[in-house]
């Protein structure tokens, strides 16, 4: 599982699309801590939300192919607002902060989980949000209440599995089973599962692709 293998144009054209998307700049251009001080709405906005140790912001690197865009840290939490990114001056990437556990006050968590759902209600730019769940453990009730907030915002999402790699390949087919099970009632979610890893580039060239074809699709492409 690499991405060392070249992409196949004749099955998906989008994959060269979504290769060179990402290729080009890449820089960070806002942060808000609040619904008061987010950026203008000016560009199609694709939002990554997860809980607090999930990967999200090795999954922003892997995609970007930069080591440093979006923070990474040991400790889980260190993303504390709604970081936004300038990506090759097409789309803004939002990492958002992650939710539930998270190795600092009760406090700042809520406030944070507030934040990440008033954004997600009320964001008219907001195209699609990834949300992440760790490939090992599947959807959590923490999990849940994220999607139950798109699902009532009719704010279109797709879960993307990291850590794939960590699995063998029937338990990671079981997992995509599963949560394409879990998902199958909601109507704001994408029916497809997208199983990812940023350690080793499994699934990245799918998911460059996927936005690619979303920004097509918005026009924006």
């Amino acid at each position: 599982m690499t991405e060392t293998s070249p992409p196949n144009q004749d099955v998906d054209p989008f994959l060269e699309i979504g290769r060179k998307l990402f290729a080009g700049e890449a820089d960070f251009i806002w942060a808000a801590n609040s619904l008061k001080n987010l950026p203008p709405m000016s560009k199609v906005e694709i939002a990554f939300a997860g809980r607090s140790n999930v990967g999200k912001s090795s999954l922003v690197n892997a995609l970007t192919g930069r080591n440093t865009l979006a923070r990474t840290s040991h400790t889980p939490g260190r993303t504390q607002q709604l970081n936004f990114f300038n990506i090759n001056d097409r789309f803004h990437l939002v990492d958002m902060p992650g939710y539930g556990f998270a190795a600092v006050e009760k406090q700042k968590v809520e406030a944070w989980t507030q934040l990440i759902h008033d954004y997600l209600r009320g964001r008219a730019s907001l195209a699609r949000v990834y949300v992440l769940i760790d490939a090992r453990h599947g959807i959590k009730p923490v999990d849940e209440a994220v999607l139950e907030t798109l699902g009532t915002a009719a704010v279109s999402y797709q879960v993307v599995l990291t850590k794939a790699d960590e699995l063998k390949k029937g338990e990671l087919d079981q997992r995509i089973a599963d949560t394409l099970q879990r998902i199958e009632k909601r109507a704001a979610a994408y029916p497809e599962i997208l199983p990812t890893s940023s350690r080793t580039g499994f699934g990245i060239p799918e998911l460059r692709a996927g936005i690619a074809k979303l920004l097509s699709e918005r026009g924006a492409g």
